[in-house]
């Protein structure tokens, strides 16, 4: 019995989309509190983004100083997810400590 013959010449016909826009970029904003500890968010910059001691306690000095501070630009939804973390972070820790995110100015 002869083996059937199968034509491996293949034409694709779709065409890749090269109209694809980068996704829009968030701030992720600390708003200090009187109640969270300067040690909590210096701890939560370090676990959720992987800043070292040093920049972290910089980081949360601004927070302190300033009122809050952008603490991360990043797509929407790893910002969100990220914001998300903190947030669990910190009511499980029994602090109020707030997250927002903003559009990230384009410029």
């Amino acid at each position: 019995m002869a083996e059937p013959k199968v034509d491996t010449n293949i034409e694709v016909t779709k065409k890749p989309r090269l109209d694809v826009t980068e996704p829009s970029m968030y701030n992720v904003i600390y708003i200090n509190d009187d109640v969270t500890t300067m040690e909590f968010v210096v701890d939560s910059l370090i676990e959720i983004f992987q800043y070292d001691h040093p920049r972290a306690a910089e980081i949360t000095a601004v927070i302190h100083d300033e009122g809050s501070a952008i603490v991360a630009t990043l797509p929407y939804e790893i910002a969100e997810q990220k914001g998300v973390e903190v947030t669990v972070m910190a009511r499980d820790a029994g602090f109020p400590l707030q997250v927002k995110l903003e559009i990230a100015d384009e410029s």
